[in-house]
């Protein structure tokens, strides 16, 4: 038998990854030899001498005299080919004994000092008649001697052998050039498992486990819990830069994230020192095209957001824009980008950034994209209809809420923040009804809708305004539906709490063509568009999907085996999201990251979080008909289609969603069926699928582990609705709250991060304040909105995370598409794939359909969020696998 080994291997240049040849000599990339380990003279002496790659034919089959595993056939590859920079191919020869059986696995070590990207092992002939090669998928980091040892690559079937010679061929490759091999694992139910390969399979689960203790090197592939204690800086608890540790105590319940072993501050030993790059199991780092396209793409739009604050807040930081004028010159004109030196005071924040200018960019225009929703409708964001539209198809489709009784009553504790009953009266609210209805029949026939943003920020107003440049108020917003199926905007309610100083204070604004309310009206708006920009950014975005996603990826990886049907099934649906957690974590949602300089929750932002995570977050309610239902926006009809009947029939979100939601469905019960096969046994007897729903249940979301809701897996029904709702969150619910960022926040007036400034009518009026914005409410309302700096940075970040990478893989592609020789599988996925496709045009359909006024008309962006597919870049459309960025 002859095996080959295609091999993608890394050097150092400068402290940067660049692939080369296994017996590079000279290199085009220049000052190669400065770069290298000593390490390096060494590797390629043992590729000369062949003894570089260790590799061991593991038997599927137990020796049948000692019913114990038979012994493995080993054997040194040596390099056999490297004539393309990309791939490195190694060989090696086994003389494979009469009665070994079938090939199960193959183990690998590697003997260099480097680590190696094994793409996939090729075993040549063998027992069959055809010596058909076998390949063996493993797309996996080799780390370096120093490491763990042994890899297994389990086969995608078993593979019989005779007694004659056989080969072995192993490929270092980059990804990219191989992205079709036809071939995954052989799937087993631990139950299932060749007998000769049980206690391989054990034994790599706990190789992944770890032991929970030490520091963690990038090179270790090791998945284990911690909470989140390293987002401040580890200064004494209650300095400016420390942070609250979120998870494992009552004040503060969150998920788990990866634990990276990083020491403890000394000043404060319950958070980890935040120092170099943040840990992830190597196989979740991003590829090499995804490294590449994410740093460019990150490098881009800081520089956009630089321009600006260069030249306008040297002096002031928090100085907002002159003019609207101004604001659109960052579409229109472009501006100068400045010289290294003026940037200095971003010089800690981005290092890459100053490299790259004193590299000699030099003078250049630069130039936002123009977001899609200005393209359509620049004023669009001055009027209600737009304001009303965006709450069933913009960014955070997850806030709305129907009305179920009034008066609305708050569950905060009346003596601490005051009168639980909301300000706002029938009589205003039948008023802007045209007294077409009174509220209690709008009630009954389901017309009132709300975004409720009291109960969660009001118990952090006061924290909030103790900051800088920043304000908060609790917030809630009544909708009605009209008989056309569009919402108007009612009435708005500002509540500032009780404090030792101050009574508490609430108003109810309107529209009205009286010019000052008119004005306090785009006020009150905007603060209630930062509230919904900070619920969509900490709870509907981050929570929900990247913080709630993790515990999957580490219980899957520590308890289900690669050979596990179910960890094929997820695999694909947790791809990047541990390593863009952990960028996020460095740069984003830290003290002092973006989200805290950006958004108006400031320092209190992931303290937010939790908050929700506490009190709203449930597991089977993350579901996407679950959410409709318990926000009332839908009730189950089996009648209807998808077993739904609307409150709003022409809701873009969830009428496209439940389109995916179906198909999730359809393909994930096809694939349960196939394993399962209606047997409850099989389900609950699954050792492996028991250990990794307990350990999601009491290790990834220990903070919530007794709560009675937790679904059971006890039947394949309840595992493929488990399985569906995992699925839809990591991959389409993170498309519809993420890769339209850009085209609704991008002009930032739509979607202001923060609101700087008090209402002018808040009591104790400020007199001075007051008469500044009789004078002027134009100005007014441009100092509310955010800083220079706070909004190109935004308008940056928000440009990143809407963007798609070249190398993203989709929902129901066939990139990803089980291959194998399960014909049953095959054709359940084909049969999704074609679901998909036709989605796509069912919802172009729909986007051209004038009676759907939510989705179609004069001015009015599209919604696209939910079509399957993309192309790389902002394009407002596609849904990944994963939240991978």
């Amino acid at each position: 038998m002859k095996v080959l080994l295609v091999v993608k291997k890394y050097c150092y240049l400068k402290g940067r990854l660049k692939p080369v040849k296994a017996l590079l000599v000279d290199s085009p990339l220049g000052g190669f030899l400065d770069g290298l380990r000593p390490s390096r003279t060494m590797d390629d002496v043992k590729d000369l001498i062949g003894r570089s790659m260790e590799l061991e034919l593991v038997s599927a089959d137990l020796d049948a005299e000692t019913g114990k595993e038979k012994q493995t056939i080993k054997s040194y590859a040596r390099k056999v080919a490297d004539k393309d920079r990309h791939i490195v191919t190694y060989e090696a020869g086994f003389n494979v004994p009469a009665g070994f059986g079938s090939v199960g696995a193959v183990l690998v070590t590697n003997e260099h000092d480097t680590e190696m990207f094994l793409k996939d092992v090729k075993l040549i002939g063998g027992g069959n008649s055809d010596s058909e090669p076998h390949v063996i998928l493993c797309d996996s980091w080799l780390p370096p001697k120093s490491g763990d040892g042994k890899r297994i690559f389990f086969a995608n079937k078993v593979i019989r052998s005779g007694p004659r010679q056989a080969i072995l061929q192993l490929k270092f490759v980059n990804a990219e050039l191989l992205i079709n091999v036809p071939t995954t694992v052989q799937p087993y139910l631990p139950s299932q498992t060749p007998p000769g390969l049980q206690s391989y399979r054990k034994k790599d689960l706990v190789k992944k486990r770890g032991d929970g203790t030490g520091q963690r090197k990038a090179t270790d592939r090791v998945y284990d819990y911690d909470v989140y204690n390293d987002l401040g800086s580890g200064e004494e608890p209650g300095a400016g830069g420390a942070r609250s540790v979120l998870g494992g105590n009552e004040q503060f319940p969150y998920p788990r994230r990866c634990r990276t072993g990083r020491p403890r501050s000394i000043k404060d030993p319950q958070s980890e020192m935040r120092s170099g790059d943040v840990y992830v199991p190597r196989d979740e780092a991003f590829s090499e095209e995804k490294n590449v396209q994410f740093s460019v793409k990150t490098l881009q739009s800081v520089l956009h957001a630089v321009v600006p604050a260069v030249q306008s807040t040297l002096i002031d930081a928090n100085q907002g824009f002159p003019s609207f004028f101004v604001i659109d010159k960052l579409f229109e004109d472009g501006v100068v980008l400045p010289r290294a030196r003026e940037v200095g005071f971003l010089r800690s924040a981005v290092p890459r950034l100053l490299q790259f200018l004193r590299d000699g960019l030099g003078d250049k225009l630069l130039l936002f994209d123009r977001p899609a929703n200005v393209k359509k409708d620049k004023f669009a964001w001055l009027r209600d209809e737009e304001f009303a539209r965006e709450t069933l198809a913009g960014m955070n489709p997850y806030a709305i809420e129907l009305v179920r009784e009034f008066p609305l009553k708050s569950n905060l504790d009346p003596a601490e923040y005051g009168p639980a009953e909301s300000a706002i009266t029938a009589e205003l609210l039948e008023a802007q009804m045209g007294h077409t209805m009174t509220v209690a029949e709008a009630v009954e026939k389901k017309r009132l809708f709300m975004l409720d943003f009291h109960d969660l920020f009001l118990p952090y107003v006061h924290k909030i305004r103790a900051l800088e440049h920043t304000t908060m108020y609790g917030s809630r917003t009544i909708l009605f539906l009209t008989d056309e199926g569009t919402l108007r905007l009612l009435a708005i309610e500002l509540t500032r709490p009780a404090s030792p100083t101050m009574p508490q204070w609430r108003q109810v604004f309107t529209s009205s063509t009286d010019t000052t309310k008119s004005w306090l009206w785009r006020m009150a708006k905007s603060h209630v568009r930062a509230r919904d920009a900070g619920h969509h950014e900490l709870v509907t975005h981050w929570l929900r999907t990247h913080c709630a996603v993790e515990p999957y990826i580490l219980a899957a990886n520590r308890q289900l085996s690669e050979m596990h049907p179910v960890y094929q099934l997820l695999r694909p649906h947790f791809r990047y999201t541990m390593r863009i957690n952990a960028l996020a974590r460095s740069a984003l949602v830290n003290g002092g990251g973006i989200i805290e300089s950006t958004f108006s929750p400031q320092r209190y932002g992931m303290e937010l979080s939790s908050v929700a995570y506490d009190k709203l977050w449930r597991f089977d309610m993350e579901a996407l008909p679950a959410d409709l239902v318990r926000r009332g926006m839908a009730e189950e009809d089996p009648t209807a289609e998808h077993g739904l009947r609307f409150a709003i029939k022409d809701y873009p979100f969830a009428n496209d969603g439940l389109l995916i939601w179906d198909a999730i469905k359809g393909w994930v019960q096809a694939y349960v069926s196939r394993y399962y096969r209606g047997d409850a046994a099989s389900v609950t007897g699954d050792t492996e699928l028991q250990a990794f729903w307990t350990e999601v249940r009491t290790e990834g979301h220990a903070d919530k582990k007794g709560a009675p809701w937790w679904p059971k897996l006890d039947t394949p029904e309840t595992l493929a609705h488990t399985l569906t709702t995992i699925i839809w969150v990591a991959a389409a619910h993170h498309a519809a709250v993420n890769f339209g960022q850009y085209d609704f926040g991008g002009y930032f007036p739509n979607r202001p991060s923060i609101a700087r400034t008090k209402m002018p009518v808040e009591e104790p009026v400020d007199a001075a304040a007051l008469e500044k914005f009789l004078d002027n409410p134009d100005e007014a309302l441009r100092e509310c909105f955010p800083s220079q700096l706070q909004a190109t940075l935004v308008m940056a970040v928000l440009d990143v995370l809407s963007s798609h990478s070249p190398d993203e893989e989709y929902l129901g592609g066939m990139e990803t598409a089980p291959w194998g020789d399960d014909t049953e599988v095959r054709a359940a996925y084909t049969r999704f794939n074609d679901q998909l496709k036709a989605v796509e045009g069912i919802i172009d359909e729909r986007n051209k359909n004038r009676m759907l006024k939510n989705r179609c008309g004069a001015g009015i962006l599209p919604y696209q969020l939910m079509k399957p597919f993309s192309e790389p870049g902002v394009t407002g459309k596609g849904i990944p696998n994963s939240t991978s960025i």
